[in-house]
């Protein structure tokens, strides 16, 4: 059964209002979330925790543990 133009356009309305209000609490959540984080990053900060060189520390290990990955790919080409 097709809906009417009318219903078609009173639903999608009707599903762009709960998604609005649904954006609205997520962007509650996330606010909250950002502040619980920076209230840590604060503490460890305190505590003498460098996170800075820590991120770049881990970022330096995911690249070298994807090169590694590239190459053994390229081993396998390789032998085929």
């Amino acid at each position: 059964m097709e809906m009417s133009k009318e219903e078609q356009i009173g639903f999608h309305k009707g599903a762009l209002s709960v998604l609005v209000k649904e954006r609205e609490e997520f962007l509650k959540i996330l606010k909250i979330v950002e502040q619980l984080m920076l209230g840590h990053v604060k503490a460890l900060k305190d505590l003498g925790v460098d996170l800075e060189a820590e991120a770049k520390k881990a970022l330096e290990e995911l690249r070298k543990k994807e090169e590694g990955k590239a190459e053994s790919k390229g081993d396998i080409a390789s032998k085929l």
